[in-house]
């Protein structure tokens, strides 16, 4: 099953990814922030009180067996900018701007937060590489997976055909309507393919940013990709969602490391 529960925790876990891989994404249960944050809340710029989002991550890093110390984690940005995580990020400094984390560092611990945008995770066990990915429709059509291939190519060699990835759960097409600036913007990126990421209905255009990912993906190269088909719009009882709560809500965390 790809839901496990762990010291109250809730989290999804991809199940075609290798047992040297930890990764996990989390739901919103089992944490310590009242509403609208409730309860696992991971992101520091939405309202809630620092003390409790520290508390929050304690408990995943807690839950998963990892030392707090080994995070690397970023600040995002909806770009397409890599930090290689070649060690974990001193607490005493800030994140740096970016919306790609790659390592090859079994003691270094990814993390990214998420609510509503598509996590992206990616393996490589040829050459010990793990990564995570923010795709929002922002990066999507700035092209952030493709970027994180040519980033895991460039740096440590890999091939796309050794890598696995993971399309995590985001909103998916059916909640997803956008406007006519996002519309132009991805029917020049993607062309005749428009036709499988944007859907019109009742005079409204709904873009599918797990289709806009894997087309990405594909196109770079990497076969193994599993979709985790879940809608965070669909299923407020286990994720944030900025697009249905209308921006009053917490983010949900993602954590990943070499093991």
């Amino acid at each position: 099953m790809p839901f496990h529960e762990k010291n109250d925790l809730r989290y999804y876990s991809f199940d075609f990814f290798s047992n040297t891989v930890m990764q996990a994404v989390f739901t919103r249960h089992g944490g310590v922030s009242p509403a609208p944050w409730q309860s696992l809340n991971l992101g520091g710029s939405v309202g809630d009180e620092p003390g409790r989002v520290a508390e929050n991550r304690l408990c995943i890093f807690d839950a998963l067996g990892r030392d707090r110390a080994s995070i690397h984690d970023v600040w995002l940005v909806h770009g397409t900018d890599i930090v290689y995580a070649d060690a974990p990020r001193p607490l005493e400094h800030h994140p740096e701007r970016a919306d790609i984390l790659l390592t090859n560092n079994p003691e270094v611990s990814l993390f990214m937060r998420f609510a509503d945008c598509v996590p992206l995770l990616f393996h490589d066990s040829k050459k010990n590489v793990i990564g995570i990915a923010h795709a929002g429709w922002m990066g999507t059509v700035k092209g952030v997976a493709e970027k994180a291939v040519e980033g895991m190519r460039s740096r440590y060699g890999s091939k796309p055909e050794d890598i696995v990835a993971g399309i995590g759960p985001s909103i998916g097409g059916d909640h997803y309507e956008v406007g006519e600036d996002v519309v132009s913007q991805f029917r020049e990126k993607y062309g005749r393919d428009e036709e499988r990421i944007l859907q019109s209905r009742n005079g409204s255009t709904y873009l599918d940013l797990w289709a806009a990912n894997l087309l990405q993906l594909r196109n770079a190269g990497v076969e193994q990709v599993q979709i985790s088909g879940i809608c965070t719009a669909c299923h407020l009882e286990d994720w944030f969602s900025h697009r249905a709560e209308k921006g009053k809500t917490g983010r949900f965390g993602v954590l990943m490391a070499l093991v």
